[in-house]
């Protein structure tokens, strides 16, 4: 990403992190009609790794450690053979967390990417609060007025996307299925897992996921803060919570978290090795997480790092940017985020201090686990249209999907050099004033397609080198939910208002409000309004795919 203002780059994070409170113990969208069960499957879209891409400096692993690059690529390749559009204009819509960019008139970036691509683009751009309120309106409307290109954000429910999705949109399985991908090699880029947690739709591929890294909500901490404290490898849930309370002093406060958060739910429960909303036995039967005495446990622990005044006090009110802002000014030593949020934690906090992921704590003498992330952050869907349509659409989608280290991943992210950007004494793209307004945040491509993510840190090797030594020893404790990927019609119904339930009583229990013998009568209550429908409909459609 290119370097921006840091209001710009802290309104971006959280387009990199959904704070995590059970999301499976919660809603979605579609009925029966759109689930797997007894559908013909169709094949996921062949994987052809690129071969364009420079060679990274760390390599990645299967498990799901990322390629790591200490330094921008010196010679860029191109990824793109030919200008994929024809001249014509193509309405898309996509989530966005930055500001409104500057109109195309008067936009250089726009008008770049519009040369490149060969089309003129009409963009409706919605803001994260605004995203679920506009969908709805969007998706209750006509097909004529869809436009081209849908961005569907995964960080919000949308009640019946599944069937909007298959009534709407078109159906891309005979475009990208098997082996038809390889007419879009950066599509084809696109690894398996992405293609997977996105899900099929009735049996079918309706969708282009945005692929993200295995790790997902992660406890960033101020490095120097929680050392001096006395943390160190291998650390218990006691050690923890000593930590935290030798941090806290005065109005600095060891732990931060931002409302909706559930206090740090996701690096906590995962810690506590409970499952991430759902767990798959052998037998393919579906357990949910918030019935875990495991996922009970982290709320009882929760409790007492705020009962000792470890947590900020407003942790039930401050959103997740005036965390951010917290954060970076020392009066809070940690918050959760996403694992992707790393780049604007090390660029901003330059000079002040030095951030780091944690490392999850044991419990009961058990190492603690890492929260697998959703392996596609939301899906790209097209306009139903003829075929000569699609395949210009698709080969704009495959241009935007181009690999770290091409000329097109450069433009799309940084816009043209001397305009948007110069290079730093690395080589590293350096953004210019105009680069700070006019960018992938602003005009938010990379949530129409994008390729696969790497660690990249501009002008800061050792950052990626630690990052990449994290991942090296979590991502073998990573809690994958089970869920991912699958069709549940009770889920995509109720579960938004089954997820308020347990989000009221576990903020609830922590603030001190309300006892944690409460929490046993409300997972009761979840699971017979909704939830173990939902167990038993997961369990149909997880049989289907496997």
């Amino acid at each position: 990403m290119p370097r921006m203002s840091r209001r710009t780059l802290l309104g971006s994070m959280a387009a990199v992190a959904v704070p995590g409170v059970l999301t499976a113990c919660s809603t979605g969208s579609g009925d029966s009609d759109v689930s797997n069960a007894g559908k013909k499957l169709a094949p996921w879209p062949a994987h052809r790794p690129t071969t364009k891409a420079p060679k990274p400096d760390l390599a990645p692993t299967e498990a799901g450690v990322q390629a790591g690059y200490t330094a921008y690529p010196a010679d860029l390749v191109q990824s793109v053979a030919r200008t994929p559009g024809d001249g014509s204009t193509v309405k898309v819509m996509t989530v966005s967390f930055g500001v409104p960019p500057k109109p195309a008139s008067a936009n250089r970036f726009w008008a770049a990417v519009e040369k490149a691509l060969g089309v003129k683009i009409e963009y409706t751009i919605i803001s994260q609060a605004d995203y679920q309120k506009k969908m709805a309106t969007v998706m209750a409307g006509d097909a004529d007025s869809l436009p081209d290109i849908i961005n569907m954000f995964s960080g919000f429910v949308l009640p019946r996307e599944g069937q909007f999705v298959q009534r709407r949109a078109e159906d891309l399985t005979p475009f990208l299925s098997g082996e038809a991908i390889a007419d879009y090699p950066n599509l084809a880029n696109i690894p398996t897992h992405a293609w997977r947690d996105m899900g099929r739709v009735g049996g079918r591929i309706y969708g282009i996921p945005l692929e993200r890294p295995l790790p997902g909500s992660t406890l960033w901490l101020n490095q120097a803060m929680f050392s001096d404290a006395g943390m160190t490898d291998g650390w218990t849930s006691d050690d923890f919570a000593a930590v935290a309370k030798k941090a806290t002093s005065g109005r600095t406060y060891a732990l931060g978290a931002a409302q909706g958060s559930g206090f740090g739910n996701g690096f906590h429960a995962a810690a506590h090795n409970a499952p991430q909303d759902w767990a798959v036995t052998k037998d393919g039967t579906f357990l949910p997480g918030c019935a875990d005495e495991r996922y009970k446990a982290s709320i009882a622990f929760r409790a007492h790092l705020r009962k000792q005044g470890s947590f900020y006090p407003d942790s039930t009110s401050v959103s997740q940017i005036d965390l951010s802002t917290l954060f970076l000014n020392g009066t809070v030593g940690s918050m959760q985020d996403g694992f992707g949020a790393y780049l604007p934690k090390y660029l901003d906090s330059a000079g002040k201090f030095t951030p780091a992921a944690a490392l999850p704590y044991a419990v009961d003498g058990t190492p603690g686990g890492v929260v697998a992330a959703r392996r596609s952050f939301g899906y790209t869907i097209l306009k139903k249209a003829k075929k000569e349509r699609v395949e210009l659409l698709l080969r704009i989608l495959d241009y935007l999907a181009a690999p770290f280290g091409s000329k097109e991943w450069e433009l799309v992210h940084y816009g043209v050099e001397g305009t948007h950007f110069t290079r730093g004494k690395d080589g590293s793209p350096e953004a210019t004033e105009l680069g700070e307004v006019e960018n992938n945040t602003n005009l938010p491509l990379k949530y129409l397609a994008e390729g696969p993510q790497v660690l990249f840190v501009p002008g800061m090797p050792d950052a990626v080198r630690a990052l990449h030594a994290w991942q090296q020893q979590v991502v073998p404790h990573a809690v994958r939910n089970a869920s991912y990927g699958l069709q549940s019609a009770t889920n995509n119904s109720q579960g938004a208002t089954l997820k308020a339930l347990l989000d009221d009583t576990l903020t609830g229990i922590i603030a001190g409000r309300i006892p944690l013998t409460e929490w046993d009568a409300t997972v009761k209550k979840w699971r017979g309004r909704g939830g173990d429908r939902m167990a038993e409909e997961f369990a149909k459609d997880y049989a289907a795919n496997t």
